[in-house]
């Protein structure tokens, strides 16, 4: 009966990428376009090399393992599991891709953002808080909701977003993305643990917080749950 649920879960998200996706990623002009790392014989299209299709074969459209539970003994208490073009040949062109995400209880997947790709994700275990925030021009609201087992939320291409396992027990999802590299971006990562640093002057007075402060975050490690 799980499997059943799951496979429902994981193709109706699919279902749902499909018709966000022709908005952002471009159409394939062909059937499919399986990304190569030998560029020989190649062809660049959508930023990957394309297999000669008739090489293609079932293995480059298929990924197994999802139905896995992943490590979340980490400071955040999360862990992602993307499926994309990367580790999915088969989706390139194609627009979509995938993710599954482990929580423990109190995990937190931190806000962060997909600069190609909106998100639907549909708790498969569990209960979420989640929510994302608008853009400066329209005020920076803040939409939430709390999510249990069977419920549905989308998160809009660029906005930041997060969910928060607010229950005792560990807490599983499935997100849809429309896009085969939709990109991430957790904030606090980028902005106290870029790599060089940002110059603390500039944030000391984005944040309007003491220097010490933005030297004490700078100093932290900042863990990447992707």
């Amino acid at each position: 009966m799980k499997g059943d649920h799951f496979l429902i879960s994981t193709l109706a998200i699919l279902a749902f990428s499909t018709f966000l996706a022709s908005a952002y990623d471009p159409s394939p002009l062909q059937d499919f376009c399986v990304a190569l790392k030998d560029i020989k014989d190649g062809v660049f299209v959508n930023g990957k090399f394309c297999k000669d299709p008739k090489l293609a074969n079932a293995n480059d459209f298929f990924f197994s393992g999802l139905q896995n539970p992943r490590n979340t003994q980490n400071p955040v208490g999360s862990n992602v599991t993307a499926v994309n073009v990367d580790n999915l040949a088969g989706l390139n062109t194609l627009g979509i891709s995938l993710a599954r995400i482990d929580f423990a209880p109190n995990g937190l997947n931190p806000p962060h953002t997909h600069p190609r790709a909106t998100e639907i994700l549909v708790v498969f275990e569990g209960t979420l808080y989640v929510g994302f925030v608008t853009s400066n021009g329209d005020g920076n609201r803040l939409f939430t909701k709390v999510l249990n087992k069977g419920d549905v939320f989308v998160f809009p291409i660029g906005l930041i977003h997060f969910q928060l396992n607010v229950g005792h027990v560990n807490a599983v999802a499935f997100a849809g993305l429309s896009s085969q590299n939709p990109g991430v971006i957790t904030i606090a990562n980028a902005v106290f643990g870029s790599k060089p640093p940002i110059n603390p002057d500039v944030l000391t007075k984005a944040f309007q917080v003491d220097n010490k402060v933005v030297d004490y975050l700078q100093k932290q490690f900042w863990y990447d749950n992707n």
